[in-house]
């Protein structure tokens, strides 16, 4: 999936699928942003679709060995709990301990 990521050129990025009036909203929820150059938001509608690309391809790797066809809840908290990078978001989807599938 990185060759994707790397073969994306420059009219890739005009191609976005976020809204970028929303992007520019939450950028500026911090006071201390004033302006935004029309190329920052989308360059962040990038950033948060690789970011969602990275976060279900792991989440599916989950849903998997638990020969599962359907994305669930958990399967993002599971790709979270094991990827460093995702720490961040461990208090925003915490794992339903509760909720394992028997013999995982």
């Amino acid at each position: 999936h990185m060759q994707e990521a790397e073969r994306a050129s420059a009219s890739d990025f005009k191609n976005h699928q976020l809204p970028l009036a929303r992007i520019k909203k939450i950028m500026k929820a911090d006071e201390d942003v004033r302006m935004i150059s029309a190329e920052a938001p989308v360059l962040f509608a990038k950033a948060c679709e690789l970011f969602i690309l990275e976060l279900t391809i792991r989440s599916w790797l989950h849903a998997e060995e638990n020969k599962r066809r359907t994305l669930q809840r958990n399967d993002v908290a599971a790709a979270i709990a094991r990827t460093d990078v995702f720490d961040f978001l461990v208090d925003i989807v915490p794992r339903e301990e509760a909720k394992e599938e028997p013999g995982s």
